[in-house]
């Protein structure tokens, strides 16, 4: 992996759980949390959204909006264990 490369998945990681984090309420992690968030929440949507039977497309902007949702479900699991 490039230097580009990795420069873009940092970002996309950090514009996907900055966005996840104003989806769902209440929870700030800062620029390496939201990063953080973001690649793992990207990991989560590649695992789940193919086998749903979702198709985000290409690009960048497919990129983020398919670990926007992952993040979302990671934050929302995160929130129902930090209740329980």
């Amino acid at each position: 992996m490039g230097i580009e490369a990795l420069i873009v998945f940092l970002i996309i990681g950090a514009v996907a759980g900055w966005l996840a984090g104003l989806i769902v309420k209440g929870y700030g992690y800062g620029l390496v949390g939201n990063i953080v968030v973001g690649i793992v929440g990207a990991f989560i949507a590649g695992f789940l959204l193919p086998r749903a039977g979702f198709g985000m497309g290409g690009g960048i902007p497919g990129a983020i909006l398919s670990a926007t949702i992952g993040a979302v479900i990671l934050l929302l699991l995160i929130r129902l264990i930090k209740r329980a």
